[in-house]
């Protein structure tokens, strides 16, 4: 088998495989502990961003600063996109801009069923995420291309690495997409779509590895913007709704839960 066939096989299954685990992890899961692991998809946010994409970024960067300003353009550029977004909405029909009462549902309204009663943000936080795991499953692909380049073992190696690696994250992705509003449906849909990034960036990178190296540190910036930003402005205010003990000790527990996942999943795929 060729160097090319290589490359498409491991990126298409890869992606492939890393998506169906986490949907069987994920879309199995009851309506009702959709937004209790909310707190779990944010601590797998950020255990991504901090201990896998960024430090990625900086080992590829000559000027750590670099990196830094381009995390803080991603943080601005999804913020003036999610306004559009916002923006495009409140023109459309109702929304919290235009209520009175500061909110499309009343508050002393309990959840009858999940899907028509449960509070989202409708869609802006799943749109947010899928952008940013756009760029990091392109990066992926140029990863997996560029190992199996070098040797097949290696690219083997790092294609089961970034499997294993993406699973948590996609698990969090698809959690994201239905608290934001989506259907289990189109949860699946989006993120096989996203998905296919990964074997773009494993073709392309095969025919002008050279020509697109210089992606790779910005667009894992951009990937890490994406996952602070939507943990730290979409998701952890809904958190505050319930600020009762036992809730905020469900919340850290599943947070750290989230990142712990990650931590573990990396020192297992880099054979520490």
């Amino acid at each position: 088998m060729s160097t090319l066939s290589w490359i498409i096989v491991a990126s298409f299954t890869g992606g492939l495989l890393s998506l169906l685990m986490a949907a069987v992890l994920t879309l199995n899961t009851r309506a009702s502990w959709v937004s209790k692991l909310v707190s779990f998809a944010i601590g797998a946010l950020l255990g991504a961003a901090f201990l896998n994409t960024l430090p990625e970024a900086f080992e590829l960067s000559e000027n750590p600063e670099q990196v830094t300003v381009l995390v803080l353009f991603g943080i601005l550029m999804f913020f003036i996109l999610e306004k559009l977004v916002l923006w495009r909405h409140c023109h459309l029909e109702d929304c919290e801009a235009h209520n009175p009462h500061g909110s499309a549902q009343p508050e002393a309204m309990p959840p009858v069923n999940y899907h028509h009663t449960h509070e989202h943000d409708h869609g802006r936080s799943g749109m947010m995420i899928m952008i940013g795991d756009t760029f990091h499953n392109f990066v992926d692909g140029i990863l997996i291309a560029a190992a199996f380049m070098v040797d097949i073992q290696l690219g083997i190696v790092t294609s089961i690495a970034i499997i294993t690696h993406e699973i948590p994250q996609e698990a969090g992705d698809f959690i994201i997409l239905l608290n934001s509003g989506y259907t289990r449906r189109m949860a699946f849909i989006m993120n096989l779509l996203s998905s296919f990034a990964t074997l773009v960036g494993g073709v392309l990178a095969y025919f002008m590895l050279n020509m697109l190296d210089f992606l790779v540190q910005p667009l894992l910036s951009l990937a890490s913007a994406s996952m602070i930003y939507v943990a730290l402005s979409d998701l952890i205010p809904g958190l505050h709704k319930r600020p009762e003990i036992g809730a905020t000790v469900q919340q850290v527990i599943l947070i750290l839960a989230g990142i712990s996942m990650i931590w573990f999943v990396g020192l297992f795929a880099h054979g520490h």
